[in-house]
C-alpha cells in the first residue's frame, strides 16, 4: 500500500504492538529518529499508546497492554497477548461505511465484524470517540484491515500530533498464499502488496529523520 491513498479507502494508522511501551518509546527513537508522543489509555481494552505522526492524516500506533487495568483481562485486541516481538500486528483504514466493510471481513472471517464504539483520554485530558470494526485477539498478524470512523470526535488523533518529519513510503505484507486475501481486499477496495513468504508480516516502509526505515 503506497502513499496512505489506494482505491477509494484512505489508511487511518497501522498498529505496532509491543511488549514494553517506554522502551519501545526509545528503540523506535533511535530507529526513526523521533519520539512518539504518549497517546492514553484504552481502558474497555486494557491497553495504552504512543503515536507517530506519519503525515497525510495517518500515524503510527505504538500499542501495549495497560498492565495496571486489572479490569480486562486477557486476551486482549491487536494480537497483545500472543505477541512474539515487537512488530505490526494490525492496519487500519477510515471508514464511513462501517456495517458496509463489516459484512465484508465476516466473509472472510465470521468473528469478524463487530462494530463497537471505543474512547480514551488523552494526554492533555480531552475525550476521543469512536466507532470500529472490533479487531481480534488472535492471531499476533493480521493482515484484513479493521475500519475505523471517528465522525464522533472533534480532532482526529492524527491532527493533534506535531509534525514529525515522518511519512509512510509504503505498507506491505507477507503470507504463504495472498489468494486467501485477495477477495477480501478487492471488496474493501483495497490494495497492499503481498509478498510470498511462509511467515505472515505486515512491514512498513517510512521517511524519516533518520532517511528511509522498514519497521
Amino acid at each position: 500500500m503506497k502513499s496512505t491513498k489506494t482505491t477509494n479507502r484512505l489508511l487511518d494508522h497501522i498498529v505496532y504492538s509491543v511488549k514494553d511501551l517506554d522502551a519501545a518509546i526509545l528503540t523506535l527513537e533511535k530507529k526513526l529518529g523521533v519520539k512518539a508522543v504518549f497517546g492514553g489509555y484504552h481502558a474497555t481494552q486494557g491497553t495504552k499508546n504512543a503515536l507517530i505522526n506519519l503525515d497525510n492524516g495517518t500515524y503510527l500506533e505504538l500499542l501495549a497492554a495497560d498492565d495496571d487495568n486489572k479490569n480486562i483481562l486477557p486476551p486482549r485486541w491487536m494480537g497483545i497477548d500472543v505477541l512474539k516481538k515487537d512488530q505490526i500486528t494490525r492496519w487500519a483504514l477510515k471508514s464511513a461505511q462501517l456495517e458496509k466493510d463489516a459484512e465484508i471481513v465476516k466473509q472472510y472471517h465470521p468473528e469478524m465484524g463487530k462494530i463497537t464504539g471505543g474512547s480514551r483520554n488523552t494526554a492533555n485530558g480531552s475525550l476521543l470517540k469512536w466507532q470500529l470494526i472490533l479487531p481480534l485477539p488472535t492471531p499476533e498478524v493480521e493482515l484484513i484491515p479493521f475500519m475505523v470512523d471517528w465522525s464522533q470526535t472533534e480532532t482526529h488523533p492524527h491532527d493533534a500530533l506535531p509534525n514529525m518529519r515522518c511519512k509512510l513510503i509504503e505498507l506491505y505484507g507477507t503470507h504463504p498464499n495472498s489468494d486467501l486475501l485477495k477477495i477480501t481486499f478487492k471488496k474493501l477496495g483495497v490494495q497492499l502488496r503481498i509478498d510470498p513468504n511462509e511467515n505472515i508480516n505486515l512491514k512498513a516502509i517510512i521517511q524519516c529523520p533518520n532517511g528511509v526505515v522498514e519497521i
